[in-house]
């Protein structure tokens, strides 16, 4: 009797980062948070949200309380436009 093989099927993984679509994502440091923060007068808790299993902040290492600074190509009068997402934990 010959054993059957099991099918394995490889997921594969894509980098995300890497995609034409996808601006740039970097986390901000512990004092740039504080210097964003000063700068235009708010709390973490005001800025958007990301959560932390998306795909661009696990590819990151993004965690619960960072800040992610997206920068995106613009085709208007400004070169670049940057925004910022404040990491959180998905809540069921």
């Amino acid at each position: 009797m010959v054993a059957k093989k099991k099918k394995t099927t490889k997921t594969k993984k894509v980098d995300v980062l890497a995609h034409v679509l996808v601006p740039n994502h970097t986390i901000l440091t512990k004092k740039a948070t504080t210097r964003l923060l000063k700068e235009y007068s708010i709390r973490l808790v005001n800025l958007p949200r990301i959560f932390e299993d998306d795909p661009v902040a696990e590819a990151l290492g993004a965690k619960e309380g960072s800040v992610v600074k997206i920068t995106r190509e613009s085709d208007t009068i400004v070169d670049k436009v940057e925004t910022f997402r404040f990491v959180t934990v998905r809540r069921s």
